[in-house]
């Protein structure tokens, strides 16, 4: 397989199955030097590209509108293409159990329709051997192709930060693995002829499954920690940050800081790799203690605003919190496995009216996965007994200060500010009359 032969102008094509975070920017950066088709099964999202919009906010209007992508939710247009990238979530249920229903199905499409001589390439996040001992015989079925002879698969894991104007896919090194030499270096010229910052070479799919899977659960371990620290200092009355500030100050300390854990990455993806491990005969102790306290934080800050409130003097039943993101990461639209959630259903279980503002969430969505009504604009459900700022939101650090969180809350007793992610400084807000607490 030549690599120019992908090149516009000439016949060959890529398609990109699933066009959300990872797929669309992967297509459009893609799209500078190839013949791209853009594959996604649902049809209203088709129709929002072609018309030039991406809800997700990864990609501009004006790159769309001057992409020569083929956006379709016709999957026979897949028989197009010789080159294959499956980009779609891989979620876990509500056991933890990886969730394979969306990756499978994507394998299934891309059998039926697939052409003899077709490389298919993996970028979602799965567990090790995942790829071929799942995967393959899929293709194979719905196919009746035979892999490494009529076709061939590789992996080449996502590393997409949504939100991140500055790491974009293109300047993140990529990791390659095909299921031959031939494919690895294939694969590495094709992703080479877009990605600025390098390509590495995995010796085999199964490394580069396990790379990717291992880059979110050390994250999640890390902020685990620091997690565990916030709820030990803050039993002992010690500032959290304060403490973080001074470590930091040696060379080797790893920065990590404490926060609710959420999205469909950090904390998703170690999942995968414990039920890999628990299939092998092995019980991943660190792993899971790290997914229990991350898992806990969110009733952590619930219960902690609640002492607040009692401590302001104010009746926890009946009394009215604004909760500032719902997002599982700040600048970003994606609510899917939000730990925000977290705390809100817990200040619900005390009785207390919570009521959530986020100015890039999607209140149709909201009201979909959570039952959430998102508000119009912060003043709406105002005064406020207590806030909670969950998310940091590009907004909420230029626009608010602590003359406008007075402003929103009730004059009788002190104003409640939680500070989750550590925006504002602590000492100040004390001497502005807050009851304030962070993380």
């Amino acid at each position: 397989m030549n690599i120019k032969d992908f090149e516009k102008g000439n016949k060959e094509k890529i398609a990109v199955i699933g066009l959300g975070y990872v797929g669309l920017p992967l297509a459009v950066l893609l799209d500078k030097k190839f013949n791209v088709i853009g594959f996604d099964i649902n049809p209203e999202r088709i129709k929002e590209l072609k018309n030039h919009y991406d809800r997700t906010r990864e990609v501009t209007s004006e790159d769309l509108k001057n992409c020569g992508i083929e956006f379709t939710n016709n999957p026979e247009k897949i028989s197009q293409a010789k080159v294959i990238i499956v980009t779609v979530p891989t979620p876990i249920d509500k056991h933890n159990i990886p969730d394979l229903k969306p990756i499978k199905s994507a394998t299934k499409t891309v059998g039926r329709y697939m052409q003899k001589g077709s490389v298919v390439v993996y970028e979602s996040t799965v567990y090790p051997g995942l790829t071929e001992e799942e995967c393959v015989p899929i293709l194979e079925q719905e196919s009746g192709l035979k892999w490494k002879k009529d076709f061939n698969v590789g992996y080449s894991p996502e590393r997409v930060n949504p939100g991140d104007k500055k790491h974009t896919i293109d300047k993140i090194i990529k990791v390659v693995a095909g299921d031959t030499p031939e494919i690895t270096e294939f694969l590495s010229q094709l992703y080479g002829s877009v990605i600025t910052a390098g390509i590495h070479k995995a010796p085999d799919i199964k490394t580069a499954e396990a790379a990717k899977v291992i880059e979110n659960t050390q994250r999640d371990l890390n902020i685990a920690l620091m997690n565990e620290l916030s709820v030990i200092f803050n039993k002992m009355g010690i500032d959290t940050k304060a403490v973080l500030e001074a470590a930091s100050t040696k060379w080797n300390f790893l920065r990590f800081e404490p926060g609710l854990v959420g999205g469909h990455c950090i904390s998703v993806d170690p999942y995968y790799l414990t039920f890999k491990a628990q299939a092998i005969g092995h019980h991943p102790e660190v792993i899971l203690a790290g997914r229990r306290i991350n898992d806990y934080m969110g009733k952590f800050v619930a219960e902690n605003t609640v002492k607040k409130l009692i401590k302001a003097g104010k009746a926890v039943k009946g009394s009215k919190v604004l909760i500032l993101g719902l997002t599982f990461k700040e600048n970003i639209a994606d609510i899917r496995n939000t730990k925000v959630i977290d705390v809100y259903r817990e200040l619900k279980e005390y009785g207390i009216d919570v009521f959530v503002y986020d100015p890039f969430a999607y209140p149709e969505e909201a009201k979909e996965e959570y039952g959430i009504d998102l508000l119009g604009n912060i003043e709406e459900k105002s005064p406020y007994d207590a806030i909670i700022v969950a998310v940091k939101h590009r907004p909420f650090i230029e626009e608010l200060d602590f003359q406008k969180y007075k402003e929103l809350m009730k004059k009788d007793g002190k104003p409640v500010l939680i500070d989750i992610k550590g925006l504002y400084n602590k000492e100040k807000a004390i001497r502005e009359g807050f009851l304030y607490w962070r993380l």
